[in-house]
């Protein structure tokens, strides 16, 4: 099993990442994207194309899992977890207005609003297409959701982000399908079709919608993407140097829970 491994992952990786953070603080560095050019409210470029991007990149490095049928560990879990992220990303989105106004105010409201109309589209496709709307579904459509209206929370109104989170529903559930198979990647959480081609199809509505210029959108979209995908790339094929880039198959089928840190999420012995 691989819980216990997950979240210690997790819990590592918050005093790493601010470490290195807070090092860049020290060190005088300043985080802007074109600062007089792109329109990107919330991340839409910077957290989700490069983390999407990056996913994608890494999932093809590291190759398919053994057993890509398994199903998620625990559903309710990924509920829970859907539904906290769901209300701490009005602090992600709102809080970009870096004010208690009518701007943080419609920030919130499109949120949601693109939220519930992803999670709602995506179920109505999964059940046009399946025959039945699963709850991993649906949660993940409210991702998909959150992460397309981020870029634009600080642009449009309530039509706008329902037309946002209505396509993002049915977009980004294709692109689940068409990474895995038609591009024979297994990326397991769906981060490059969900995070990624929802922040970039955000980043684009503005343009659909008049709020921002096509020259400097696609600019973005593509410099950053490009510096991602290199970077990516770099930072990959040097870890590969330092240490194997996955658990092998004695680990992986032993469960990394005991191989590599000799302790159970459940002990259903005692």
């Amino acid at each position: 099993m691989v819980i216990f491994s997950a979240l210690w992952m997790l819990l590592c990786y918050a005093p790493v990442a601010h470490w290195i953070w807070g090092g860049g603080l020290l060190a005088g560095a300043e985080w802007s994207l074109f600062e007089n050019g792109v329109n990107d409210f919330a991340g839409g470029i910077v957290v989700h194309q490069t983390a999407g991007i990056a996913a994608l990149i890494l999932a093809a490095f590291l190759g398919p899992r053994s057993d890509k049928s398994k199903p998620p560990h625990n559903r309710g879990m990924v509920m829970i977890g859907a539904a906290m992220l769901w209300v701490g990303w009005f602090g992600f989105n709102g809080g970009s207005q870096l004010a208690a106004d009518g701007g943080a105010a419609m920030a919130l409201t499109v949120t949601h609003i693109s939220a519930a109309a992803a999670s709602l589209t995506w179920a109505l496709w999964e059940r046009i297409r399946y025959g039945k709307a699963s709850l991993v579904g649906m949660v993940t459509g409210t991702i998909a959701g959150l992460a397309s209206i981020t870029p634009a929370s600080g642009s449009v109104g309530p039509i706008e982000a329902l037309i946002i989170g209505s396509v993002a529903g049915v977009l980004c559930q294709e692109l689940c399908g068409f990474v895995k198979n038609a591009m024979n990647i297994d990326d397991t959480l769906d981060v490059f079709a969900v995070h990624g081609v929802g922040g970039m199809f955000g980043i684009l509505m503005l343009v659909v919608f008049g709020h921002a210029g096509i020259v400097e959108q696609d600019g973005g979209l593509i410099v950053v993407g490009i510096f991602t995908a290199v970077m990516t790339t770099a930072i990959i094929l040097v870890t590969k140097m330092i240490t194997p880039l996955r658990a092998s198959t004695e680990d992986e089928t032993t469960g990394l829970d005991l191989s590599a840190h000799g302790e159970r999420a459940y002990d259903m012995s005692s």
